[in-house]
């Protein structure tokens, strides 16, 4: 599949008035990401955009949002308030449909920032460039580097881990990605994103539907 701009369109997914998702813990203290913003760390009885953490423990955090309790847990998908009644498949499919060149390109989020991507089902690792890296506030200093093969032939580029990769409501923590040396018109949505899910595409249609 080459890579691939697009319209995003959950599947029979309902619309959530707050997203909130558990990014990490610190002592009794819980990094929150609520709607896709920066994460901040919330200490118990605190309130953060109409979320209060109740507390925390190893691995989870117990919140309120809108009224209700909610229980995040490291690695899940995104807890919502005022869900209503019905099939909720929030953060575990998706479909993605292609422009009029067959391209996939969803807007999304890299560490709660905003970010252009494109489907690269051969690109290994999401892939950006130096200056976008720099943008997201990604620092390459330190980072193991690595060979790539590119168009204009080998480069020398940097692994780092992403805190986080948003599409949609899918989100996923811990991404591995290259960093290079070019600039690049769009960041390369690779496969160790799009590994963590099964993938079917039918004529302009491509979906997404979470495997672990």
């Amino acid at each position: 599949m080459r890579p691939v701009a697009l319209a995003l369109v959950m599947l029979a997914a309902p619309v959530w008035s707050q997203q909130v998702a558990l990014g990490g813990l610190s002592g009794n203290k819980a990094l929150l990401i609520i709607d896709g913003a920066p994460p901040r760390f919330v200490a118990p009885g605190q309130s953060v955009q109409g979320v209060k953490l109740l507390s925390a423990s190893a691995d989870e955090a117990v919140v309120e949002v809108d009224g209700r309790r909610q229980v995040l847990r490291l690695g899940a998908a995104p807890a919502a308030g005022a869900a209503p009644a019905g099939p909720a498949e929030g953060g575990r499919r998706l479909v993605l449909t292609a422009d009029s060149r067959g391209h996939f390109m969803p807007a999304g989020q890299i560490n709660g920032r905003a970010v252009q991507f494109i489907v690269d089902t051969g690109a290994t690792q999401v892939s950006l460039g130096e200056s976008e890296a720099q943008r997201l506030g990604i620092s390459t200093q330190g980072a193991p580097r690595v060979n790539l093969g590119t168009a204009n032939g080998v480069v020398v580029g940097h692994r780092v881990k992403l805190d986080s990769v948003r599409v949609g409501e899918l989100l996923v923590y811990g991404v591995d990605a290259v960093v290079l040396p070019q600039p690049l018109p769009y960041v390369l949505l690779g496969n160790s994103f799009l590994n963590r899910f099964q993938m079917q595409r039918t004529n302009d249609q491509l979906v997404l539907e979470r495997r672990f």
